[in-house]
């Protein structure tokens, strides 16, 4: 996994290497963007390592003081055992016959003790076992869904910040199939689909999200998209419409403004903003 990523971030470095010098304000302010997030992605990526040969030469430290000390340890425990034992006789232990008289007295007063009578024994009830197994059986199902959901969204986010969209839309599918209700899940698909210009898809998600999401943001930037996707195909005032229903449900998300100036003069090309730096 480590070399794919590795190969990866490579390649998109040489990338921007080779077009930074001729790239526009725009094509440069995604690059910066780009190499921000690689570095960021490197310098965790030695932070964690270091954390870990530390934690590693701790452990050597204390498996040679432990491997110096067993051999000695043991001979010493040995010979203390061999010094501390009593001399055993041989045969059979030895067999009291009678009890002593403080236990004989203590068992004749037992004997005086009224003993309740013991509870009838309870008879199980097979409907309340079944119903108690069904739910435990759901909890555990239920846990193992919630830990693959996390770990599918962060697997998905990990790939997502490394621009290795193909790779992050296999585990947000995955989550999108384990939680359809999930809006954050599907909100991270959706903008998936957006830099992998898979329109169509993109704009089946949005459009299912603009319907049930409350959250400003989230409509704001599902707007935004479905404006992009419109722009893309070139109609430019359904695009509009699109950015200023975004900018009108949260007015501090700029990207609409942005599109929409791009789509007012548009000169053959386009300058569009996804908002998936606001994820």
């Amino acid at each position: 996994m480590f070399k794919h990523v590795f190969a990866t971030m490579q390649e998109m470095l040489q990338e921007i290497i080779i077009h930074y010098p001729s790239a526009d304000d725009m094509q440069r302010k995604q690059m910066d963007e780009q190499l921000a997030t690689l570095k960021q992605f490197s310098d965790n990526f030695i932070e964690q390592w270091l954390q870990f040969e530390e934690k590693m030469a701790d452990f050597r430290e204390m498996q040679q003081v432990a491997q110096a000390q067993s051999p000695s340890q043991s001979q010493a425990h040995a010979h203390k055992n061999d010094l501390a034992a009593p001399p055993q006789a041989p045969g059979y232990p030895k067999t009291i016959s009678q009890p002593p008289p403080a236990m004989k007295r203590q068992a004749a007063s037992m004997e005086h003790i009224p003993m309740s009578p013991a509870p009838p024994h309870a008879k199980p009830n097979p409907a309340a076992t079944l119903s108690d197994n069904h739910a435990a059986a759901n909890a555990t199902a239920y846990d193992e869904a919630a830990i693959d959901l996390c770990q599918s969204m962060s697997k998905g986010q990990g790939y997502f910040k490394l621009f290795m969209f193909r790779e992050a839309s296999n585990h947000f599918e995955e989550a999108v199939r384990l939680a359809p209700d999930d809006n954050r899940a599907r909100l991270f698909l959706g903008m998936t689909y957006m830099h992998m210009q898979e329109w169509n898809e993109a704009q089946r998600h949005f459009t299912l999200l603009v319907e049930v999401t409350e959250h400003p943001k989230w409509k704001a930037l599902c707007l935004n998209a479905l404006g992009c996707i419109q722009a893309v195909r070139m109609n430019l005032e359904q695009a509009t419409r699109y950015f200023e229903k975004a900018h009108e449900a949260d007015p501090n998300f700029t990207d609409p403004l942005s599109n929409m100036k791009s789509c007012e003069k548009h000169d053959g090309h386009l300058s569009l903003y996804f908002g998936s730096g606001q994820l």
